[in-house]
C-alpha cells in the first residue's frame, strides 16, 4: 500500500540518545541497505523524465525524506512502498527549491543540473548538510556556464537560465563527486556531446549513470576520468534498483573487527571496498568473500599500526576515516590518520579522547596511539560519520556509552541500532525516535 508521504515524524524537542552496553561479542549476519549518495543523486535525476520512476532498494533516511520534499515542493509527486519510491516529476510547476529544506540536505543541490536541462531554469539556495567542511559549487557554475547557462550567484541563491543547453568539453579542476554528477544530469538533455575531465569515479557516480541511461540517456566512461555524454531530446520513466551501500558495509565491517568478533556483512559489491578491506587485512583481521556478495570479517590475533590517507575513490573512502580512527584507538602501536578531502572531518577525535583513547590532531592528521580499552562515557556525533565512530567505539567499551547527536545518524544510517541488535549488540533508543515508521 503506497503513501504520498514517507512517515518521518518530526523531531520533539527532547533530544534522543542512544545507550551502548559495551563489551558483547557478536555473530551472524548483518544486512547492508541501498546507498545512501546514489539514492540521493538518483532521486534528482527523476527530474530528467516527465513519466514515472520508481527507484528499488530505498534505504530508509531522514535524508531521503528530506529529498522527497523538495521533489513535492517543485511539484513532483512522490509516493512509498516497502523498499521503494516512485518519482513523477511530469507534475513538476515551480523552478524554485526552498531554502528550508536545500538548507538541511547537501544534496538537494543535485536538482540544479537536471531543472536547468529540462526547464531552463532553476532557483536554488546554497546547499547545506554536515558541517566538515567547505564544500563549494564552482564548478557546478563554472561546467554549466561552458554549457551556455546564464548562472547568478546572489543573496545565497544559485539562479540559473538556459533556453537550451549545450554540449562543451568540461574540466574539472577537482574531481568533485557533486560536480560530476550535476554536469552529467544536465548533460543529458544538452543538444550535441559533452565531455566531463578529472572526473569523480565514485561507484555512486557509476549508479547514477546507470539510471540515466535507464531512462534512455546516451553515457559512455561512467565510472572513469573521462565522461561522455551525446544528448538526446527527452527521456522516459524507468525501474531501477539502487546498489549497496559501500559506507555501511565498511561500518558493519568494523564493528566485528573493534569486537573481534567474527560477522558476515551483505549484500556488498567488493570492488566498491577494496581500500577499507585493503586496511583491515593490514591491520590484522581476516576478511574473505563468502558467496557472490558477501563478506565475513574475523578476529585479529594482533592489532597492527597503519597509515591512512583518505582519497577520492579509489582510493581510501572519507566516509570511513572517523570509523578507522575508533579502530585503531584500540590496540598497540601509533597509527597516523591524514585527511585530505574535507578540512574540519576530525571533531570526533575529542569525544573519542573522552572514552580514554589517545589521540592528537595536528592540522589535517591524528596521531592515535592504541590503548587497551575504552571507558563508556556521554558523548556527541558532530557530523553524520562521527556518529558511527562513536557508536562503534561504544560497542567495545567497558561499560555504557550514550550517544547524543543523532540527527546526523538517522541522515545516513537505516535502522543501524536494530542491525546492530541482530548480531549480538546492545543499544536503546532513549527520548524521542525519529526513525522511520512502516509505509
Amino acid at each position: 500500500m503506497a503513501s504520498t508521504r514517507s512517515a518521518v515524524p518530526q523531531t520533539q524537542q527532547s533530544q534522543p540518545v542512544l545507550k551502548i552496553v559495551g563489551g558483547r561479542s557478536l555473530s551472524g549476519f548483518i544486512p547492508v541497505s541501498g546507498a545512501k549518495n546514489a539514492a540521493l543523486a538518483i532521486m534528482a535525476a527523476a527530474i530528467l523524465s516527465p513519466e514515472p520512476c520508481r527507484i528499488t532498494n530505498i534505504p530508509r533516511l531522514m535524508d531521503i525524506d528530506t529529498m522527497s520534499q523538495v521533489l513535492e515542493a517543485l511539484g513532483a509527486k512522490v509516493s512509498f512502498g516497502e523498499g521503494w519510491l516512485e518519482i513523477d516529476a511530469g507534475s513538476i510547476k515551480s523552478h524554485k527549491a526552498p531554502y528550508e529544506l536545500v538548507s538541511r540536505l547537501r544534496a538537494s543541490f543535485f536538482i540544479l543540473g537536471p531543472m536547468l536541462a529540462r526547464f531552463g531554469m532553476a532557483r536554488i539556495p546554497l546547499p547545506g548538510g554536515c558541517a566538515i567542511g567547505a564544500r563549494p559549487v564552482e564548478l557546478h557554475v563554472r561546467g554549466l556556464q561552458a554549457m551556455g547557462a546564464d548562472v547568478r550567484i546572489e543573496h545565497g541563491v544559485v539562479e540559473a537560465h538556459a533556453r537550451k543547453l549545450k554540449g562543451a568539453k568540461i574540466y574539472l579542476d577537482y574531481p568533485s563527486v557533486g560536480a560530476t554528477e550535476t554536469l552529467m544530469m544536465a548533460a543529458t538533455l544538452a543538444e550535441g556531446e559533452t565531455v566531463l575531465e578529472n572526473c569523480a569515479q565514485e561507484p555512486e557516480i557509476s549508479d547514477l549513470a546507470g539510471f540515466c541511461r535507464a531512462l534512455g540517456a546516451k553515457i559512455r566512461g561512467a565510472g572513469t576520468k573521462t565522461i561522455v555524454i551525446s544528448g538526446v531530446p527527452h527521456l522516459h520513466g524507468t525501474e531501477y534498483g539502487i546498489i549497496p551501500d559501500r559506507i555501511e558495509a565498511g561500518t558493519f565491517l568494523i564493528a566485528g573487527a573493534i569486537t573481534n568478533s567474527s560477522i558476515v556483512v551483505g549484500p556488498v559489491l567488493i570492488d566498491h571496498l577494496t581500500a577499507p578491506i585493503a586496511k583491515l587485512r593490514e591491520i590484522g583481521y581476516s576478511v574473505e568473500p563468502e558467496g557472490l556478495n558477501h563478506l565475513r570479517i574475523g578476529p585479529a590475533r594482533e592489532r597492527r599500526e597503519v597509515h591512512i590517507e583518505t582519497l577520492p575513490f579509489p582510493g581510501f573512502p572519507t566516509d570511513m576515516q572517523a570509523p578507522f580512527m575508533a579502530l585503531l584507538a584500540l590496540g598497540e602501536g601509533t597509527s597516523l590518520i591524514s585527511e585530505t578531502v574535507f578540512e574540519n572531518r576530525m571533531q570526533h577525535a575529542s569525544e573519542l579522547n573522552r572514552m580514554g583513547a589517545d589521540i592528537k590532531i595536528r592540522s589535517n592528521h591524528a596521531i592515535v596511539r592504541g590503548v587497551p580499552f575504552l571507558s563508556g562515557a556521554p558523548v556527541d556525533a558532530t557530523d553524520l560519520r562521527a556518529s558511527a565512530a562513536l557508536i562503534l567505539a561504544g560497542l567495545a567499551a567497558q561499560g555504557e556509552t550514550h550517544v547524543a547527536g543523532l540527527q546526523y545518524l538517522d541522515r545516513g544510517y537505516d535502522r543501524i541500532e536494530e542491525k546492530l541488535c541482530m548480531i549480538g549488540a546492545e543499544l536503546h533508543r532513549i527520548g524521542t525516535n525519529p526513525v522511520l515508521a512502516p509505509v
